[in-house]
């Protein structure tokens, strides 16, 4: 499994480059707009997914921070003990890993996540996100289909 560590380094890296660049110039120079349903917009989500508990007071900050720190041990963690051979579990985990990892070290260096990517249709807007975000859904769905997939009757 630690074979797969370099998706985590490179989702990691991904998402700390991309937040730091669209941080700068969205700062500089406001929304940018891409697509007729797509922006980049700067948001500082002190909350979890979808803006939950983001005007709890502050206490959320240090919860998820315990969370994020939690699941990134409990993956390293399986990914030392595991012997895992199947690829889509392992891929899934590390890109779990590398996106919890970054939100992880924005709350603690900046006490929120940064959030840049605005997709929408007319009025109705998806809430912002990020590489991290996505790395973490992505692998969340893989876990999904490793789990359901065919042949894992046999594997167990």
């Amino acid at each position: 499994m630690w074979r797969y560590l370099w998706i985590a380094v490179v989702v990691f890296v991904c998402d700390q480059l991309t937040k730091f660049t669209a941080a700068d110039y969205l700062l500089r120079h406001g929304e940018v707009k891409l697509a007729p349903f797509l922006n980049l917009t700067l948001v500082h989500n002190t909350g979890a997914a979808f803006g939950i508990l983001n005007n709890a007071g502050g206490w959320q900050n240090v919860l998820f921070i315990m969370v994020a720190s939690i699941a990134c041990v409990v993956i390293l963690w399986m990914s030392w003990r595991a012997d895992i051979k199947g690829i889509l579990f392992a891929v899934a985990l590390m890109l779990i890993l590398g996106g919890a990892a970054g939100n992880l070290i924005d709350r603690l260096v900046h006490g929120y996540v940064i959030d840049f990517i605005d997709v929408y249709y007319r009025v109705w807007h998806w809430p912002a996100f990020n590489v991290a975000d996505s790395a973490i859904t992505i692998g969340a769905v893989l876990l999904g289909i490793d789990a359901l997939g065919p042949g894992r009757e046999k594997k167990r």
